[in-house]
């Protein structure tokens, strides 16, 4: 019955009355109005607008050009007052990578149809699209179906009537992994992160990333430094710091000590160590006249003496680590390193996600033509040379730990975790979280987490860069250890020790999170 209703009145428009239509075209008589769909919300997991949209009133003004226009009003009412709708995005900077921003389709994209979503038609003139974070990613689910008015007006373009309307259709809302007062939390701490109790920092201190997850591919948080107002980009693109760049997930840095997780499980895993085998550090390993030094002789003068693996976790000690890496080898490093994640993209439902770096022997002599040396095993051995990783992609590292040995694909919104058992004996990951629980107790490096509770297994890292004496700041954990449920990662871009510059971040963080969130 509905399709011979709409047969019946396309015959009247267009053969009927086509005539008197073909007229108050020609005339500029008809207008054709744009009512822009509003898009999805993008909710946080308890239900919270992350991003959301305001209604706004608009006057339309017919031009004797047979143009129109729209001007915000005051004006809830009238024969030519429409309702619009505007994006809002709550936490405005605190969440603006991960949430993204919106702008008008440009004049290469107008009148095109998104092969994603053909069902939404061509893009006109004036739609809103989303450029980055979750707002391009499901921008077939977010954006709506714009309306349209038929309006008749008179020679001097006052409305007579309207002659027909289509209503918007609204875009579906999506809800996110996030937890809408701890990204708030989490951004806030590293904006303040100079403010914190016990910060040392070597730099401004004003760019890196932190990760927060469930240790099972759920992302409760996510920020990268500096960030910036998703309404007002022409600011950002100017700026030399580049808040648009998303850290968290784009940018490569060496992960330093926090690799060493990597290495201990190759170690135990291939068999050249266990939890009982001991090393004598004298500060210094010598390899064809080249020192390889451990971080405490460097900066003490002191040695660790004898350590098994748990103390070397705990401790950090770099020498340790480079005869680990010995005994391994270069090829089964590289290929522990890509067994948890390093040197491919995790697959998160963000754009603009690397795959960082893992090297290896055949990778150098391709790329730079060159031999690959006990001191490129060395360095990698301790997250250091050519190796390079995504703040994110150390999170899911840590994650392997605190979850008993799963890979587990991150993701934000719609999908369900998809997690890998890597077969890594259970011996080997409570080896781990033996010397993982002893760095943030007294006598590791983790000094923050001395007296916290409930009890945190954690790792520093303090990555050297290209410039001297500069060196990112590290820090990853989680907790409680023995049923871990929150897993963080911080990254403060040349801040220093990873103990004084990034721990105090992941303290504040963990602090609220078992005040606020457990009780």
């Amino acid at each position: 019955m509905a399709v011979l209703v709409l047969a019946g009145r396309t015959v009247e428009l267009q053969i009927i009355k086509g005539e008197y239509y073909r007229d108050l075209s020609d005339n500029n008589r008809i207008r054709k109005i744009t009512i822009k769909a509003p898009r999805g919300k993008i909710l946080a997991r308890g239900g919270e607008e992350l991003v959301t949209n305001v209604e706004v009133k608009k006057e339309i003004i017919f031009k004797s050009d047979g143009g129109n226009e729209k001007v915000p009003t005051d004006k809830t009412d009238g024969d030519n007052i429409i309702s619009e709708w505007e994006r809002m995005y709550v936490l405005g900077s605190d969440f603006a990578h991960a949430g993204g921003y919106i702008s008008q389709a440009s004049e290469d994209q107008v009148g095109k149809v998104d092969p994603a979503c053909p069902q939404k038609g061509v893009l006109k003139l004036g739609s809103n699209i989303g450029r980055t974070g979750l707002e391009l990613q499901y921008e077939c689910t977010l954006r709506g179906i714009d309306g349209e008015e038929l309006i008749e007006v008179d020679t001097r373009g006052r409305k007579v009537r309207t002659l027909g309307t289509h209503a918007p259709i609204a875009g579906q809302d999506i809800t996110t992994s996030i937890d809408f007062n701890l990204q708030k939390k989490t951004a806030q701490t590293f904006t303040t992160i100079s403010d914190l109790p016990g910060v040392k920092l070597e730099s401004d201190g004003k760019k890196g990333a932190v990760i927060v997850s469930d240790g099972k591919g759920e992302i409760l948080a996510i920020y990268s430094a500096p960030s910036f107002d998703p309404t007002n980009i022409t600011e950002a693109l100017n700026n030399p710091d580049l808040p648009l760049f998303d850290r968290a997930i784009g940018g490569a840095y060496h992960p330093g000590s926090t690799f060493k997780l990597v290495t201990s499980v190759a170690g135990i895993e291939d068999g050249k160590i266990d939890k009982d085998y001991h090393y004598t550090d004298t500060g210094v390993v010598s390899v064809n006249g080249f020192d390889y030094k451990n971080w405490y002789f460097t900066q003490y003068g002191s040695t660790e003496g004898s350590v098994d693996i748990v103390r070397a976790l705990t401790r950090s000690t770099d020498t340790f680590f480079y005869k680990v890496g010995e005994f391994v080898g270069a090829q089964s490093l590289a290929d522990w390193s890509r067994v948890f994640g390093l040197g491919q993209k995790s697959g998160i439902d963000l754009p603009g996600e690397i795959a960082g770096l893992v090297p290896d022997p055949q990778w150098k002599k391709d790329y730079k033509g060159e031999n690959w040396f006990l001191g490129n095993t060395y360095h990698m051995a301790i997250g250091q040379g050519d190796l390079t990783g995504t703040p994110l992609q150390m999170n899911m590292l840590t994650s392997v730990i605190a979850n008993g040995g799963k890979l587990c694909s991150p993701h934000l919104a719609n999908k369900t975790s998809e997690c890998k058992d890597l077969k890594i004996a259970k011996d080997t990951i409570n080896t781990i979280k033996k010397g993982m629980e002893g760095a943030c107790a007294p006598g590791g490096t983790g000094y923050p987490f001395f007296e916290f509770s409930p009890k945190v297994a954690c790792k520093t890292g303090t990555a050297q860069t290209s410039e001297t004496d500069i060196t990112h700041a590290w820090f990853t954990t989680f907790a409680p250890v023995d049923y871990p449920e929150i897993v963080v990662t911080v990254l403060v871009e040349k801040g220093g020790e990873g103990s004084s510059a990034a721990a105090p971040v992941a303290k504040e963080i963990l602090t609220d999170w078992f005040l606020h969130r457990n009780p």
